[in-house]
């Protein structure tokens, strides 16, 4: 059923493809008096029926397929009731009912005999047909994987859609302008030749123009559908991607050779040059058109594959390049920056020989060389290690309930190597060939979520440190990642204070659950867009600060601030304990608490802690005391500090650690 699926849309595709290619290129070549243009045409135009009826067939063996899978049933393919759900109930199905008609529309109109004797009739009932193949072929991108795509859904269709129209002119366009160069290049077909060569060049124009939308309209669903380096080279999407690449970068170094060498010579000496140029040109332009196909059963196969940014990527190689490697080593820096300037000049000289034909050979090799020289300078100090799971994404997300479970994890397991700070300097750690590893370091924050996977899972044996594979489930893995982002990243704040830095945001605050009493349970990110207060207070010492602030709810309310406060010793009746007076307005966690001490006591071990959480999600500022009243003067500045600054353009940070 696969198999009969994946053939169905390559042909369906393909045959769409080429239905608006072969209506677009009549109109390219424009009206002709001449047997030989007339009689090109008419063949385009047959063609052009069958291809309606070879799109409206696979379109229907599509949609009995689709009909299979979503019921998950093969008989499914054949019930009548069963594909009038998928064409009433899904998105897919609506998709297919809007093409379906215009299909149909163009096939009809396509069998019509209008006449077309006047110039302006035959552009009207030629342009009728490019309209129609047009608006048949675009509507394939609201029901592809851009249709999926969250946020900037329509944004995503319009770029699929745009880069469906523009593949569809000009691959489409390219057999039908082979036939007419073959017939044209014939002793029978002369007087059509000047006609072949204007329609040669009007082409070649289109194309040129296409290739550059292609182009970025490739690139933005490329960043749209797979993201990264790793989305390229560790996922079967990826991996097809870059055979479409492969694919597309032949066409165009056809198209480059057809542009620049035959198309000049079509108009040269006929029996000499011109007609045995065009004889070439048109086998060039078949061989492009062949390569189409090729890019074609590609894409059909890119449509039923998962998008790189939902699969897991397996990394291939053993190192990868990260300028992490850098920090601390001055020496490497220096050797890459140099490298880097190098290359820069060999691109010039790249460029410049380009854009100089008088000493284009000398600059090319130049150019070569210089790129060559920089990349082996400026690379080997950026390679690290890397691992198959290198750019895995982690399947548990980096929350306060998470982190603690992987501080309980760490402390059954961890701690007697590593210490009970993660400082290094575990007893269990002294006989061990390597000095166990700072956890609070920097270089944790720098290797990837991935590359911790990996490490918890096989082990470092150079470091005598065994593999946790078969003892930890994956969650309790990421589990224990999360708890040491966390806790290096609590090391990097230990400097942090009271006082906010304008748009300086790094420290991400772990999203929690909570309740208070018998209310729904709440989340942290759910106050994203707002100013948030956490407090971390313990009773009696807190009680004047907690009183302060209840004092002043009305004022931080105004502000535009949500406060939360988390009891340290996770009691239930913590709103009891608190007592009536004053009232306290704002939550009270009572389920939840201890997750959330645990976590957060990684950024603020005083007893009585207070995080500034900006709109974004980012620990701004942390107030450390022991819970006595305060000046509110300077907390109330600090929230204006936040109020004033922009929404960042960068997106909130993610749910789960990189």
């Amino acid at each position: 059923m696969y198999a009969l699926g994946l053939v169905a849309r390559w042909v369906h595709l393909t045959s769409s493809i080429f239905l608006v290619g072969a209506s677009a290129m009549i109109v390219i070549a424009g009206p002709s008096d001449r047997s030989t243009a007339r009689r090109w045409e008419h063949r385009i135009l047959s063609s052009a029926r069958g291809l309606a009826v070879a799109a409206l067939a696979s379109g229907l063996v599509v949609l009995a397929v689709q009909t299979a899978l979503f019921e998950g049933r093969v008989a499914a393919a054949l019930e009548v009731s069963a594909i009038g759900r998928v064409l009433v109930e899904t998105q897919t199905g609506r998709v297919w009912l809007v093409r379906f008609g215009l299909l149909v529309l163009l096939a009809a109109f396509l069998v019509l005999r209008l006449s077309v004797d006047r110039r302006a009739d035959w552009r009207a009932v030629r342009g009728e047909g490019v309209l129609l193949g047009a608006a048949a072929l675009v509507p394939i991108a609201a029901a592809g994987h851009a249709a999926a795509v969250d946020p900037d859904t329509a944004r995503a269709i319009a770029f699929d859609g745009l880069h469906v129209l523009v593949a569809g002119v000009w691959v489409g366009g390219l057999l039908p302008l082979a036939l007419l160069l073959r017939t044209a290049a014939t002793i029978e077909g002369a007087d059509a030749r000047p006609y072949a060569v204007l329609a040669a060049r009007r082409f070649s124009r289109l194309a040129l123009g296409a290739m550059v939308v292609l182009a970025v309209t490739g690139a933005l669903l490329a960043t749209i559908h797979v993201g990264s380096v790793a989305g390229f080279v560790g996922t079967s999407y990826g991996r097809l991607l870059l055979a479409k690449l492969v694919l597309l970068g032949l066409v165009l170094l056809l198209a480059a050779v057809n542009r620049s060498v035959l198309l000049a010579r079509l108009a040269g000496d006929g029996p000499t040059v011109g007609r045995p140029a065009m004889r070439r040109l048109s086998g060039f332009v078949v061989a492009e058109g062949l390569l189409a196909l090729a890019i074609l059963a590609v894409v059909a196969a890119l449509s039923v594959t998962p998008p790189a940014r939902h699969e897991a990527p397996v990394w291939p190689f053993g190192l990868r390049l990260s300028i992490a490697a850098l920090e601390g080593a001055t020496a490497e820096a220096t050797r890459t920056l140099v490298g880097s300037q190098v290359a820069v000049l060999g691109l010039v000289a790249m460029i410049a020989g380009v854009i100089l034909r008088t000493w284009r050979l000398p600059l090319v090799a130049l150019a070569l060389v210089a790129l060559g020289a920089g990349a082996g300078l400026a690379l080997p100090p950026l390679a690290i290690d890397a691992y198959p799971t290198t750019y895995l994404r982690p399947s548990v997300p980096y929350q306060a309930a998470s982190i603690a479970s992987g501080a309980a994890l760490y402390r059954e397991s961890c701690a007697a190597c590593h210490g009970s700070k993660g400082a290094g300097d575990g007893l269990a750690g002294l006989p061990l060939p390597r000095p166990p590893a700072d956890l609070r370091a920097p270089h944790t924050a720098q290797h990837t979520a991935g590359d911790l996977f990996w490490w918890l899972t096989n082990g470092i044996p150079a470091a005598g440190m065994p593999g946790f594979g078969a003892r930890f489930t994956e969650e309790q893995r990421w589990d224990l990642i999360n708890f040491l982002r966390a806790l290096s990243a609590g090391y990097g704040a230990r400097g942090m204070g009271p006082t906010v830095e304008p748009d300086r945001r790094w420290l991400v605050a772990p999203d929690f659950t909570f309740a208070v009493g018998p209310t729904p349970p709440r989340a942290l990110k759910e106050y994203r867009g707002r100013v948030v207060l956490l407090v971390l207070y313990h009773l009696p010492g807190a009680r004047p600060r907690m009183s302060q602030l209840a004092g002043r709810e009305g004022t931080l309310a105004a502000l535009g601030v949500e406060v939360i406060a988390v009891p340290t010793d996770a009691a239930p009746d913590a709103i009891r304990r608190l007592g009536a007076e004053p009232r306290v307005l704002f939550p009270i966690v009572t389920e939840g608490a201890a997750a959330i001490v645990t976590a957060y006591r990684l950024f603020a071990a005083s007893p009585h802690a207070e995080f500034l959480i900006d709109r974004q999600g980012y620990i701004r500022a942390i107030a450390q005391s022991r819970g006595e009243a305060a000046e509110l003067e300077t907390l109330l500045g600090q929230i204006q500090e936040l109020n004033q600054e922009k929404t960042p353009a960068e997106a909130p940070p993610e749910e789960h650690v990189h």
